[in-house]
């Protein structure tokens, strides 16, 4: 304590304040000396006591603040008492569960960002197999010329497959970064779904599926045409995946005053109820999902309407079709 240099200062100060007042009551009486004298000694060593007790209590915070450095939060050091050194306390109690959920937030990306890894891996696994175990094959001269060009074809289908993935995975984690850039534009829904359609209409057409649009002209909303485009694409694949030949996918879309609503149908074999609460999970596949079936399409959808300030419901039931409601509020909620 005697080597911080304000306390020594303080120390010298009081005692020449001190000597000074005992030397001019030495000229008035000897009982006034002693009484300036044991008062002079008791206030120095009171300021001393507290100081001693103000620097144990300041060594306990700096004890604390190591301990928290080292990745310990679960102290506390919050008490009921006025006083500087209080509300000094309670600030570091603040502080240290601030961190702590920062270091719980970092814990899950770090368990979230493994499991997807994992999960890509796992992804990827399959279709490069597949391809090495047909390059090895197509290394053979003496291959058929008809088994040559069916496994050239279903190389150039796994790396489309690929290719797909990585785009989306791409996609994805510029969403989740915060780095997507999405545009605040007018969006006519009667174009919106008429360009989300385009890439489906050929396997609708094989499948013999019809269409049904419903919903006035001028109905629009703010958002981004491409990303909300992406985002229905999927759902568009979704229910053309899942709804059998002569099919029938529904489409009608509204506003109001608080959003603007989407809603997409289907007559397929729905979504087992099991399976509903995990459905925009990335890399999920529902009991329904065919062999080809990635599990990120919706996930993606999902994560494309909501950072939009949307939200994607979906209500379904086994060999009782699927409807996804879309809905993009006009106002922050």
């Amino acid at each position: 304590m005697l080597r911080n240099r304000e306390i020594r200062i303080f120390l010298l100060t009081m005692c020449a304040i001190s000597t000074v007042a005992v030397v001019i009551s030495a000229l008035i009486s000897p009982v006034a000396t002693m009484l300036v004298f044991i008062t002079s000694a008791l206030l120095i060593g009171c300021s001393l006591i507290f100081t001693r007790w103000r620097y144990r209590e300041i060594e306990k915070l700096s004890s604390y603040l190591r301990r928290i450095s080292g990745g310990d939060y679960s102290l506390d050091v919050r008490d009921n008492y006025e006083g500087e050194l209080s509300i000094l306390k309670n600030d570091i109690y603040k502080v240290t569960i601030m961190l702590s959920e920062q270091s719980s937030i970092l814990q899950q990306d770090k368990i979230q960002l493994t499991n997807a890894i994992s999960d890509i891996s796992h992804q990827l696994k399959t279709p490069l197999t597949s391809m090495m175990v047909m390059a090895d094959l197509l290394n053979n001269s003496q291959l058929p010329v008809a088994k040559r060009t069916e496994f050239t074809h279903n190389i150039r289908i796994q790396l489309e497959r690929i290719e797909w993935l990585v785009s989306s995975l791409l996609k994805l984690s510029k969403i989740d970064a915060g780095t997507a850039q999405f545009k605040k534009e007018p969006i006519m829904l009667e174009k919106l779904i008429q360009k989300a359609l385009e890439p489906v209409l050929i396997p609708m057409d094989i499948k013999e599926q019809a269409i049904s649009i419903t919903g006035e002209a001028t109905v629009s909303f703010l958002g981004d045409l491409n990303w909300t485009r992406e985002a229905l694409l999927n759902i568009f694949k979704n229910c053309v995946e899942h709804t059998g030949e002569g099919g029938v996918i529904t489409v009608s879309f509204s506003e109001n005053a608080l959003y603007t609503e989407i809603i997409i149908a289907d007559n397929g074999k729905g979504i087992r109820k099991e399976d509903l609460p995990y459905i925009f999970k990335r890399f999920y596949k529902g009991k329904n999902a065919s062999e080809d079936s990635v599990g990120i399409g919706l996930a993606m959808a999902h994560s494309i309407i909501t950072s939009q300030n949307g939200v994607i419901d979906v209500k379904s039931g086994k060999d009782q079709g699927t409807e996804f409601h879309i809905k993009f509020y006009k106002r922050v909620i």
